[in-house]
Formats: structure tokens, sequence, C-alpha cells
């Protein structure tokens, strides 16, 4: 395993632009990035080494690995979430410090509108 991602991945995860890029979000996303990174290729090498050695059956490996990276929420469930968040629960829309919070829960839900049909 590599210590460190490629560049060009890096790059890649920098210009996503969920962020502010004036904000310490960017570091922020970046790190999460890059730490998800490392475990998802500590995890695959785990995965093939239970193959190679024969410690398990492949279908309990692909369940190990399921288990460990279940797929993302939909990005209906993601707007529905983000907008029960932003109705009943944090952040409180007139709290400035919570701004990256509610930025995040409107891009979610612009993202999923945007998404049907007109």
């Amino acid at each position: 395993m590599t210590n460190q991602p490629p560049l060009a991945l890096i790059q890649q995860w920098a210009n996503e632009k969920v962020y502010d890029e004036r904000d310490w979000l960017y570091e922020i996303h970046i790190a999460s990035r890059a730490a998800q990174w490392c475990a998802d290729q500590e995890l695959d090498e785990c995965c093939e080494y239970l193959k190679s050695c024969d410690a398990w059956k492949p279908e309990d490996v692909q369940e190990l690995f399921n288990h460990r990276r279940p797929k993302p929420p939909s990005l209906k469930k993601q707007a529905c979430d983000a907008l029960d968040t932003y109705i009943y629960g944090e952040p409180d829309p007139r709290n400035t410090e919570t701004h990256w919070l509610k930025e995040r829960t409107y891009n979610t839900i612009r993202k999923a509108l945007e998404t049907l049909d007109d």
C-alpha cells in the first residue's frame, strides 16, 4: 500500500468545490478524502489477503467489504435527510457558526431537485 494518494487524485478532490476556498473547510475536505482513500486501500488489501490465503469464502469476503463500505444513500434520501435536519434539527438557520452545514444542506437539496424533470 502506498502511504499517500496520487497527486492527480488530490487535485481531483481539490476541484470538487464542495467548500469555500477561502475557508478552512478546504483543508478538512482534502484531509477527509485522503483518510477515506487510505482506509479504502487498507480494506482492499485485507480482502485480497483473505481471498489469497483461503481464510474465508469469497462471498464472506464480499460481505465484509459491503459491511465496511456500504453504498451511500441515494440523492433523494440525502435531500430528505437534509430537509429534516434543516427544519427539525441543527443547524439553527440564525446561527452563523453553522453556516457551512447549512450551505451543504442547501447544496444537497438543490442537487436533488435539479435531477427532477420540469
